[in-house]
């Protein structure tokens, strides 16, 4: 029942794509800072690099970057090659790449809904389907290799602005969450999605200038979210202490979905 039991992902290895910045990159520093070695994924090479030494020398962790592009079957296969060419096994897949798009109704783009479908949503499964085996190879009943696809409270609420596919695909993620979780459970492989509400990250950065205060003052929590918020989360399910949550779709926002009576996203 101790904390240092119930809650350590100490040598683990963990895939997170998209870990190069926002959410992702939250999730990464928590892994490396409790001892797992963390591959991460992004498409512009430099800066993945550059960020994967970054955070090795912050958290004396190993951090490999492999930039690739997973909005692409070929992406996909490049990406889970290589790290099956050097990893026998993992024991955690956050699916946490993912893209938005804004549009007018009556413009809105074929090449923008594809572009967020096709990386929120495809990416998602074709990942799981292809790090299957490696997460199988390191599962056992007392302790399961688990899966996180990172959603979005926008697949729970109405979004506010014109991002139809992003809302759609988010909703899509919960509901994939939990049609995986119901397969992948007998082998020993646990599903679960988490939903943010605001986090400071590029891309909701750029929709308000990054500039924050007026949705954290709009929150009912007063704040935005914190790296500690969204890595303790993941944590959590990755441990000892998540082992019986399966097939969840976990709201980090403050509040948002369930206290407000009208959206505040």
């Amino acid at each position: 029942m101790k904390i240092s039991n119930l809650f350590s992902i100490e040598n683990k290895i963990a895939v997170v794509t998209g870990g190069s910045r926002g959410i992702g990159e939250m999730i990464t520093a928590g892994f490396l800072a409790n001892g797992v070695k963390v591959y991460i994924s992004a498409r512009k090479a430099p800066a993945l690099i550059e960020k994967a030494k970054e955070l090795s020398d912050k958290y004396q962790q190993e951090c490999i970057p492999i930039p690739c592009d997973l909005s692409t079957m070929e992406g996909i296969e490049e990406f889970s090659k290589t790290i099956e060419d050097n990893e026998d096994g993992i024991d955690f897949l956050i699916n946490n790449a993912g893209a938005a798009w804004g549009e007018p109704l009556e413009s809105f783009s074929e090449k923008g809904w594809d572009k967020v479908m096709d990386l929120n949503v495809k990416s998602i499964f074709f990942l799981t389907q292809k790090f299957k085996n490696l997460l199988s190879n390191n599962a056992s009943e007392d302790d399961p290799s688990r899966v996180i696809n990172i959603g979005s409270i926008d697949g729970l609420n109405v979004p506010a602005m014109e991002t139809y596919p992003y809302g759609a695909s988010k909703a899509a993620v919960h509901h994939l969450t939990r049609v995986l979780a119901a397969k992948l459970v007998k082998e020993n492989i646990l599903v679960n999605a988490i939903a943010p509400g605001p986090y400071p990250s590029a891309m909701l950065g750029s929709a308000v200038n990054h500039d924050y205060s007026e949705i954290a003052k709009r929150n009912p929590r007063n704040r935005v979210g914190t790296p500690e918020d969204m890595a303790g989360l993941a944590i959590f399910l990755c441990s000892r202490a998540g082992a019986y949550t399966v097939g969840e779709t976990i709201t980090s926002d403050g509040g948002i979905v369930k206290t407000s009576t009208h959206n505040l996203s």
